[in-house]
């Protein structure tokens, strides 16, 4: 089964693809790519203010000195510039899914060297 890590599309033959961006996209015409701008639905991950906080429990014992504990928690937003609803990204994905579908079922019908696995007006 294919896997996608670092930039890097390794496939069960051992092949691997480096692409530039972080994903793969397929447009009407069944044509593969990178899909380079991740800006329809995306995940975003804010790197913490430095910040640190002091815990004063170990301070209300005189032998003990208070404890600074960096304060490093990320926190992680999805991006959704368009404001799409739940359906609106299922059908999305749908849309996406019926265009890879069809590139499989053209790529069996005629073979992966044929020009015909294309959605085309030749």
């Amino acid at each position: 089964m294919a896997d996608f890590k670092r930039r890097t599309l390794t496939l069960s033959s051992g092949k691997q693809i480096k692409l530039y961006g972080n994903s793969m996209a397929i447009g009407n015409s069944l044509e593969v790519g990178e899909g380079a701008a991740p800006n329809i639905l995306s995940f975003f991950e804010q790197q913490p203010e430095e910040k640190t906080s002091t815990d004063l429990t170990g301070s209300l014992q005189e032998d003990k000195p208070a404890r600074i504990k960096p304060a490093a928690k990320t926190s992680a937003i999805v991006l959704n510039p368009h404001r799409l609803t739940v359906m609106e990204i299922l059908e999305i994905a749908d849309f996406n899914i019926g265009l890879w579908m069809q590139l499989k079922d053209n790529i069996r019908r005629h073979g992966p060297g044929n020009p015909r696995i294309f959605n085309r007006e030749v």
